[in-house]
Order: C-alpha cells, then structure tokens, then sequence
C-alpha cells in the first residue's frame, strides 16, 4: 500500500511539474516568441565609425582568399560575400568605393596583375577612363575557420523509469515507470573560431601598405527536454555570413583609424 501511494504521488509531482512548465512556455516564451528573440540576435547592427566625417580615397575591394579548407565553411562563404561586405562597411565609413558590378571583366584583369605584382599591368589597367583617381586596393582573406570546441550533455530517464516501475509493481509501477522513462534532456554546444586579415596595396607599385588581423568566435548551442510527451527546444547561433561582416567591421574600423 506505502509503494502504491509512493508511486502516485511521485506521478503526480512529475504531472504538476510538466503542467506549470508547459503552461509557463505558452503564457511567456512560445516557440515562435524564442525563435523571433534568437533572430533578433543576428540583425545587421550598424556601426559609428570614429573618422566617418573624413572622406577617405578612392579604393576597389579586390575578392580576397578563403583559405580554409573546412567544406561546412566554404559552403556558405566566399570571397565574392566577403568583398561585398567590404564594399558596404567601406562605404559607410565615407571611403569612396568602385563598385566592383561596374567594372566587370576588369577586376579579373585587376586581381590577377596585384596578385601576381604586375604594377606595369595595374598602371595600364588604371589608366582607363574611371580608374585614374584609384590609388588603393582593399582585400579581404579568411585566413582561419575552424570548430575548436565541442562538448554535450544529456540525460535518459528511461532505465531509471523501469526500475522504478519493477520496485513499485502494479499499475502504479508501470505509470511511475513511463511518467519518469519519458524525460529526456539533451543539450550540445560548440565554438568556430574565424580569423580574418586585410591589406590595403599601392594601385602604383601593387605593394602591400598595410594590414591587420582579427579573430572572432562563434557559439553554436541547441536544447531540448521532453517531459510526457511535452517538448521544448532552443537553438541559438551566430550564422557564419553574420560572423564575416562582424569581422569586416572590426577591419574598417582599423582602415577607418588610418585614414
């Protein structure tokens, strides 16, 4: 008789308890509610450059290397991405940039003579019509992209319902048995790291005047419980384009300094 009473107030505790639970997600925090914060989270977010009312020169970003060789990176970045938000950061903080659409086949011409420091080649590229008052270039390169950490933790009531159940016995057992075998908590979380670095070269001499490095992380976190049957799950990140144009702030910030 104690094991029966044992058993249902155990059920009903673990009943209550997933009621208030699930009667909180509803009145405070939906799944659409959580998504749309999560969201929020990866908005473009504008920044103040310190020497935006100085006009910087006339420059062209130049489609810089991604040299990781990691697929779940390169499958959703590339440099052409990287340079377009070179041109916007760039642009916001009062350079004056060529837009790289208007130049067509030329910027292959132009990316191929810096690369191989042909200045001969850039000079005469240069001389055409809109690129006489260009003087810099921009590029941008990925020079890490990496997951360095990864750790998960989670717990499977289920062995524990069933011996629960068998100690109990009886209808009481089996409901004990289900009601403790059904929660299930899981949560896994990860970090990529991303290093990226600029340089800025001479349009005359195609050499590099300078540059600059910057690294920033990037949490990647999923939760999920289940609790009879009701079930809640999280997942929050920072997208890898989101991490980029972090990335391209920070290195217009620092060309932004130079001015």
């Amino acid at each position: 008789m104690k094991k029966i009473k044992s058993g249902l107030i155990f059920v009903i505790f673990v009943i209550s308890i997933s009621l208030i639970a699930c009667t909180t997600l509803e009145k405070g925090h939906s799944a659409k509610e959580t998504a749309n914060e999560n969201a929020d989270g990866l908005v473009y977010k504008a920044i103040e450059y310190a020497n935006k009312s100085k006009k910087g020169p006339v420059l062209i970003v130049i489609p810089g290397q991604i040299k990781s060789s990691n697929a779940s990176f390169t499958q959703k970045v590339t440099a052409n991405n990287i340079a377009d938000f070179g041109e916007l950061e760039l642009s916001n903080a009062n350079f004056k940039v060529l837009e790289r659409a208007d130049l067509g086949p030329v910027l292959n011409e132009i990316s191929l003579a810096v690369n191989m420091g042909d200045p001969r080649k850039v000079r005469k590229i240069l001389r055409r019509g809109k690129f006489k008052t260009t003087k810099w270039f921009v590029k941008f390169d990925v020079l890490k992209a990496e997951q360095v950490a990864e750790a998960s933790t989670g717990a499977n009531l289920g062995v524990m319902g069933r011996l629960l159940g068998m100690g109990i016995g009886g209808t009481a057992g089996a409901i004990t048995g289900t009601a403790v075998g059904s929660v299930k908590t899981t949560e896994v979380a990860g970090v990529w790291l991303v290093g990226m670095r600029y340089k800025v070269i001479d349009a005359n001499t195609t050499e590099q005047v300078t540059q600059g490095y910057f690294e920033e992380k990037m949490d990647v976190g999923k939760k999920s419980t289940s609790v009879l049957g009701f079930s809640q799950g999280q997942k929050s990140f920072v997208t890898l384009d989101t991490l980029i144009q972090r990335l391209v702030q920070k290195a217009v910030s620092d060309l932004d300094a130079k001015k």
